[in-house]
């Protein structure tokens, strides 16, 4: 699967204005079980670029895949910042279960399929 970005969006991403839009409309995103200290850190951007498809990541695994499914749960207020490690730990775990419950049909089973990467990347 091949995504690209929108014209509209590759326009906007050098600016600074865009990046606070984004972050705020990720922030606002309904459902998400917010954690009390999830504010994106000064410096930093609620883009996530690590990885770009939708194979199956679960508990244990590490690397770029891990780095993704982390980065857009924290943008989604369902794991702290200092959480993105890119390890799938049990607090991951816990994240994507509560992510998975937040958005039928899908199971909390803690796997990240296509249906969750469909469900994380729609959010």
């Amino acid at each position: 699967m091949i995504r690209t970005t929108p014209t509209f969006r590759r326009a906007a991403q050098g600016s600074a204005l865009a990046s606070l839009v984004l972050a705020a409309a990720l922030a606002a995103a309904p459902g998400a079980v917010a954690e009390e200290d999830n504010a994106t850190p000064p410096g930093s951007s609620p883009v996530c670029a690590f990885y770009d498809g939708d194979g199956m990541t679960a508990f244990g695994e590490q690397g770029e895949r891990v780095s993704q499914v982390q980065c857009m749960l924290a943008n989604r207020h369902y794991l702290p910042w200092e959480a993105l490690d890119g390890v799938f730990d049990t607090r991951t775990l816990a994240a994507v279960q509560r992510f998975q419950a937040d958005h039928p049909p899908l199971v909390p089973d803690g796997l990240v399929g296509p249906r969750t990467w469909s469900a994380l990347w729609h959010a």
